[in-house]
């Protein structure tokens, strides 16, 4: 069963048409939707206009965009045609909860189109406008997308922000913005310099409501997520899951040497905030780090219930049945009297709506915890996050973007046991399988 039953509760589909000038964070922002309400069992795909258009154009000018250009404008119909029709598909073949149009759609001619069309298909329109005249806001998303938009890769980054800064212009002589007179019967959110100040018009449904939460708490300037487990364990050396153990001797060797990889790697550390469980093993790994704390019990490890303190040969030895299931369905298996990974979701949505609207953040917790966090900021298929390997004594550095995620893996050079059990077997350590290796650049 999805962790939310909003599909069932509203009986609604809903499609998010993103509204506003280049570099406002749309696209950005279509991914977090996207990626949150997947997280949730919802399911939820976005489109991108601007990836149909390049199937045609790769690589305009910015005269391409220009509202007189014939040939950019017919384009660029045919664009929004094609991603209308696959939307259209993946919610009838697919039963689709919520789709998301990743456009500028400035004018109020288009976005009218858009709505009929949807409204005949029996799907809610739900507008999301990003506003900004932020001159500083706009111009680090200027310099993001120079870097990772396929209409300016392998292009001179000085013209790519000259040309990027000529397309806004060409966008800004048509736009329309959403404002309380003219689409007061919309169904729409408008944020203005990202959060600075937040209008929100005819919110009907709970799935909405959901959505607008999330969007209220994000932010879309660059920012950099940390993650580390724990350092090496008693435990993790006998093999057993769950407990509270205290680190080993080169659990503690790790926490002493994580300060220096903090100030060797983290920019701006000064301003850090390290976020740890209510477990000893990361309150100790985090103990030499000289910055703010913050304990969280939702950072707790997976509640392994009768089976905490065992080894995986324990477990299939006392509850043969219980091991078989959890192997067959590791997501949705639920320990006795403990916890699923679909449970550590629910208890996790707080942690991330903190994570959303803050930066500066070090992470210390779980494999379990981590395999959620880092399935949530890349987009990972729920049935196989529970088998990612998160090596301990590594620093997991993620870089959002607004077309993917970066990943940087930097490793303390302190050896430590792998914790990772493949399926179909009692034993720990990490086979050759790299379907379920975090991906990244190793940093030593």
């Amino acid at each position: 069963m999805p962790v939310y039953t909003v599909s069932h509760v509203d009986n609604v589909r809903i499609c998010v048409v993103m509204v506003g000038l280049p570099a406002r964070g749309k696209s950005l922002m279509s991914q977090k939707i996207v990626r949150y309400l997947n997280w949730l069992s919802i399911s939820s795909k976005s489109f991108n206009v601007g990836s149909y258009r390049r199937r045609q154009k790769q690589q305009p000018t910015a005269e391409f965009f220009d509202e007189n250009n014939e040939e950019g404008l017919d384009t660029r119909n045919r664009a929004l045609e094609m991603a209308l029709k696959d939307m259209l598909t993946w919610f009838n073949e697919k039963n689709g909860t919520v789709g998301v149009l990743d456009a500028s759609n400035t004018t109020r001619e288009r976005r009218k189109k858009i709505l009929e069309l949807l409204r005949l298909n029996k799907i809610e329109p739900m507008f999301l406008e990003s506003y900004c005249d932020n001159n500083e806001i706009i111009m680090n998303n200027i310099l993001d997308v120079k870097t990772t938009s396929p209409d300016y890769q392998g292009v001179n980054p000085d013209f790519a922000i000259k040309d990027f800064l000529k397309r806004i212009t060409k966008y800004e002589q048509v736009y329309e913005p959403l404002n309380m007179s003219t689409d007061s019967d919309l169904t729409f959110i408008k944020l203005i310099n990202v959060n600075a100040q937040i209008i929100i018009n005819k919110i009907q449904t709970y799935l909405e409501s959901r959505i607008v939460y999330f969007i209220m708490n994000l932010h879309i300037k660059p920012r950099t997520i940390w993650l580390s487990r724990h350092g090496e364990s008693s435990y993790n050396l006998e093999g057993k899951i769950g407990g509270d153990s205290d680190l080993s001797e080169r659990g503690f060797k790790y926490a002493k040497n994580l300060p220096e990889l903090v100030s060797r790697y983290i920019p701006n550390n000064e301003n850090l905030e390290v976020w740890t469980s209510t477990l000893k093993r990361t309150q100790q790994t985090a103990q030499y780090l000289d910055y703010p704390k913050k304990t969280w019990k939702a950072l707790d490890e997976l509640d392994a219930g009768v089976c905490d303190g065992l080894t995986y040969e324990e477990i299939q030895k006392l509850y043969p049945e219980d091991f078989k299931m959890r192997d067959e369905n590791k997501f949705e298996y639920r320990y006795r009297g403990g916890e699923s990974y679909r449970d550590v979701i629910i208890r996790l949505e707080p942690i991330i709506m903190n994570l959303e609207n803050q930066e500066n953040i070090l992470l210390i917790t779980h494999q379990a915890v981590l395999r959620c966090l880092y399935a949530y900021f890349m987009n990972v298929p729920q049935e196989e996050s529970p088998w990612m390997k998160i090596p301990l004594h590594t620093l997991i550095k993620l870089d959002p973007r607004a077309f993917d995620t970066l990943v940087t893996k930097i490793k303390a050079d302190i050896p430590a046991v792998s914790t990772y059990k493949e399926k179909g077997t009692t034993k720990l350590g990490e086979g050759d399988d790299a379907k379920f290796n975090i991906a990244g650049d190793i940093v030593t």
